[in-house]
């Protein structure tokens, strides 16, 4: 399908502190297909609530003058195009009804004058638009703009969420029921959205393994947070919020493994972790969002791995991204069996039905690992690469084209 441009408007900016499924996605695209990356817009409450940030304050002369950032990226060299649109406005506190509607009209005319001045400076005729997680704005686009699908991508439970809960959840079965079709990251999810509509196909989240075999081929220097310390490395890499990570379990496992050093590496964005008493442990360090190339140095130093979710619905709902990052670095695996689809990995990783079972196998997961093991981490993790996952995308396209 190399005759299709690619319009991806989604909630993960190209800035974002850990890897996402839209960007992931977005650079497979530009192997054959112009893609144009539209990034989540700033509210007004966004933008001057985060000006010391360096990405804001780069954008800031060119928003604060009323008019769309532009920028290319580096690790996506050709094909790809990125834009900011102008401010929007927080509205997401307001109850529904006249108000609430009058003002998410307002901030999709913003993205869909993005949208607009893409299509007409770039000659953009024949277009997919994708829209990942971002219901939001322009959720769909109007016939007017021609279109050839409008697709939406769900990659997470949105009723759990009390800020999504609120309108997201509303605006994005809307936006499903329009969409052409519909593609969702889970078996779970796909039973929720495939009530809202038959068009709903599950296309899984996957992995760029020429990232993570770098933990195999290059020797990283050992990340300056290890420093003076000896021991087994047990690690995490991944996005820390309170509604997946199981900080009760960690804590745990890190009392019961006092010699061992935990290594969380992502963004942290509640206080749970503190109020528990995880940052008064001596063994557990935070190390706060990682780039997604400079994950392999962490990585390299982990002698085994983790996913301790929460088993709830939100994970109920959830393919996640770092399990096979970490089997394309050949990692052990040790997680909780929350999903059925972390359940569909069950040759390749430990998994563990309750807290006494996760922190025994933690010790099974250190011992020494045959390269054959390993291989078949790393051969699993082979067939779910992004390139497998973007073939089955244009071939779910030709059902509808």
């Amino acid at each position: 399908m190399k005759d299709f441009d690619i319009i991806y408007y989604t909630l993960f900016p190209t800035d974002n502190i850990y890897s996402s499924v839209s960007l992931s996605m977005a650079k497979e695209f530009a192997k054959n297909n112009r893609v144009f990356y539209v990034n989540k817009p700033y509210s007004l409450k966004d933008f001057f609530g985060n000006l010391k940030n360096e990405k804001v304050r780069e954008r800031a002369p060119k928003l604060l003058s009323n008019q769309v950032y532009y920028e290319t990226l580096n690790k996506i060299p050709q094909n790809f195009l990125a834009a900011t649109p102008t401010l929007t406005l927080p509205i997401n506190w307001l109850p529904n009804g006249r108000i609430y509607n009058c003002l998410q009209h307002y901030n999709k005319k913003v993205v869909l004058k993005t949208v607009n001045q893409l299509i007409k400076n770039h000659g953009i005729k024949k277009y997919i638009y994708l829209n990942c997680f971002n219901p939001y704005g322009a959720a769909v686009l109007p016939k007017s703009l021609n279109p050839s699908l409008n697709i939406y991508q769900c990659i997470d439970d949105m009723s759990q969420d009390e800020y999504t809960l609120k309108h997201g959840m509303s605006l994005e079965n809307d936006a499903i029921k329009e969409a052409d079709m519909t593609l969702v990251t889970s078996k779970e999810l796909w039973n929720i959205k495939s009530k809202v509509s038959p068009h709903t196909h599950i296309l899984h989240n996957a992995v760029d393994p020429s990232v993570f075999k770098r933990v195999l081929q290059e020797k990283f220097e050992r990340p300056k947070e290890l420093a003076g310390r000896t021991g087994k490395v047990v690690g995490f890499i991944g996005n820390l919020d309170h509604l997946r990570i199981d900080y009760h379990l960690i804590k745990k496992a890190a009392l019961h493994h006092k010699d061992k050093t935990f290594l969380m590496v992502g963004p942290l964005n509640n206080t749970t972790y503190k109020e528990i008493g995880l940052t008064e442990l001596t063994n557990v360090i935070f190390v706060g969002g990682k780039n997604l190339y400079d994950l392999p140095q962490y990585l390299q130093y982990m002698d085994c791995t983790l996913i301790p979710f929460l088993c709830n619905t939100v994970t109920k709902s959830i393919y996640p991204l770092k399990i096979n990052e970490y089997l394309a670095a050949g990692k052990s695996v040790v997680a909780t069996n929350f999903s059925e689809d972390i359940n569909s990995f069950k040759d390749h990783i430990y998994l563990a039905d309750s807290e006494e079972v996760f922190i025994r196998l933690i010790d099974t997961a250190l011992e020494p690992q045959s390269s054959e093991q390993t291989q078949k981490r790393i051969d699993m993790a082979n067939s779910n690469t992004w390139t497998s996952r973007v073939k089955e995308f244009w071939g779910l396209v030709d059902r509808y084209v």
